[in-house]
């Protein structure tokens, strides 16, 4: 009787290991995740603690990165780049922001007026342009996108959810 009560319980348990590995994350959030920066201007270290060097520094806000790993209050983070380094979490905001990267070198993405390829065209977007992510379905992101050389100027549409570095593929968000 005891083996048949026993067996239950251990799967039960070897179940839970990756819910529980996952929970030991000082935040409970799961990793990696997008977020961005919440001020400016921000030292990226090359450690978690104030005592370390600053590796760069970002010196405007809203900056999307991803959280690759987490030590007490401090995310080491990745950006588009690649660069990786470490910033306080008072720093960074779950706001979600992209930037366009198209599949072609120098080419433009088309930001879309709805979830269709045929969708009439409202504006063409370089690499490397941000925008701000709304939400996103696994195949599709609704973005909104402002030209810094007109500051009142904000395009909203559409844009294939592939050709944004700041969500992972079939990510669905809201």
């Amino acid at each position: 009787m005891f083996r048949l009560l026993s067996r239950p319980a251990v799967l039960a348990a070897l179940l839970t290991l990756p819910a529980f590995a996952q929970a030991t994350n000082p935040s409970g959030l799961p990793l990696p995740r997008f977020v961005t920066t919440r001020s400016e201007p921000i030292n990226v270290r090359v450690g978690p603690g104030q005592k370390y060097d600053i590796a760069w520094t970002y010196l405007k806000s809203g900056i999307p990165v991803e959280i690759v790993q987490e030590f007490d209050t401090w995310r080491k983070i990745r950006d588009m780049d690649g660069g990786e380094g470490w910033i306080h979490q008072n720093l960074l905001a779950g706001t979600r922001a992209g930037y366009v990267t198209p599949i072609m070198a120098n080419g433009e993405i088309a930001l879309l007026a709805n979830q269709s390829s045929k969708a009439s065209v409202r504006a063409r977007l370089g690499p490397g342009f941000k925008v701000t992510i709304k939400e996103c379905d696994g195949t599709w992101c609704e973005v909104s996108a402002s030209d810094p050389s007109q500051r009142s100027t904000t395009y909203s549409g559409f844009m294939h959810q592939e050709e944004l570095w700041g969500v992972y593929p079939d990510e669905v968000f809201d």
